[in-house]
């Protein structure tokens, strides 16, 4: 099993940034792409970023040119938020996908709130 366990969620007035985190454990092989999602209020969860193994990256438009992901370890992805708008406003999820298993892996999230 996996585990994914997010960190770095707050308040932020707009203009402003944030840095999240997260981090994964357990039984893992291989997380072959890792990633961030976003829950906005009162609306379906939405793709913001991923990183493949391979460093291959994949953005939403609507943070291109604001948003950086990085993958520092295998177990590990970062988002790197500047110039947060409050549209960027929900709950960030970590995201997981495990191919030779075609499994995902969610973790609970952790909210991001930007101020006007």
């Amino acid at each position: 099993q996996v585990q994914l366990a997010e960190s770095g969620g707050g308040l932020v007035q707009a203009g402003g940034s944030m840095r999240l985190s997260c981090t994964a454990s357990g039984s893992i092989f291989s997380i072959n792409i890792m990633g961030w999602y976003r829950q906005d209020p009162g609306k379906q969860r939405e793709l913001v970023a991923t990183i493949t193994t391979g460093g291959f990256i994949t953005y939403a438009d609507s943070v291109k040119g604001r948003f950086t992901i990085s993958r520092p370890a295998k177990n590990t992805v970062d988002l790197q938020m500047n110039s947060l708008k409050p549209e960027d406003t929900g709950v960030y999820v970590c995201n997981g996908w495990v191919a030779r298993n075609d499994v995902d892996y969610w973790g609970k999230g952790t909210l991001v709130t930007v101020s006007s």
